[in-house]
């Protein structure tokens, strides 16, 4: 990575942004047991009013990560469909002859089974290739490779 804003691709905006939907409305939950609370009593009372702020603070760090990053995807612009890049979604032929299409990611954000982050092997290997590109790689089992397909969109050869 350049240390440039990176683009994103569609499902890890999508995942993003509902991640960031659902912390605010956590946090208005915690926030709103906060004001509720003027009397705090004993001191169980005031543990679970420190616990509850702790818990604000920790989300509105991840909020405003989140929110950040967004920010930098909109100055980067869209992944590259030329190239594979961050943020790219790119379908390659395995050896076996099976077909993928997998998402290029800078993190592991999204709970999606196709999300292969650029600091990966198979993600460092596919940078910078075009389609129709053989890409080396090593996997724990060994030396394996890949054929770029395209990139941009699901192919319709994919096989899922």
């Amino acid at each position: 990575m350049t240390g440039d804003p990176e683009p994103i691709g569609a499902p890890a905006r999508r995942g993003l942004e509902q991640e960031l939907a659902d912390l605010r409305d956590e946090r208005r939950l915690v926030a709103g047991s906060l004001r509720d609370r003027t009397d705090v009593g004993d001191q169980a009372d005031q543990a679970e009013q420190l616990q509850r702020a702790n818990q604000l603070d920790s989300l509105d760090r991840r909020i405003e990560n989140i929110t950040e990053r967004l920010r930098q995807a909109d100055v980067a612009g869209p992944a590259p469909t030329d190239v594979v890049g961050v943020g790219s979604t790119v379908t390659v032929r395995f050896p076996d002859g099976s077909v993928e299409t997998l998402q290029i990611g800078e993190l592991a954000e999204a709970l999606d089974q196709n999300l292969v982050t650029s600091d990966s092997p198979l993600g460092r290997a596919l940078l910078g290739h075009r389609p129709g590109d053989s890409v080396h790689f090593d996997t724990p089992d060994g030396p394996s490779s890949v054929v770029v397909v395209s990139i941009g969109e699901e192919s319709e050869q994919d096989e899922r």
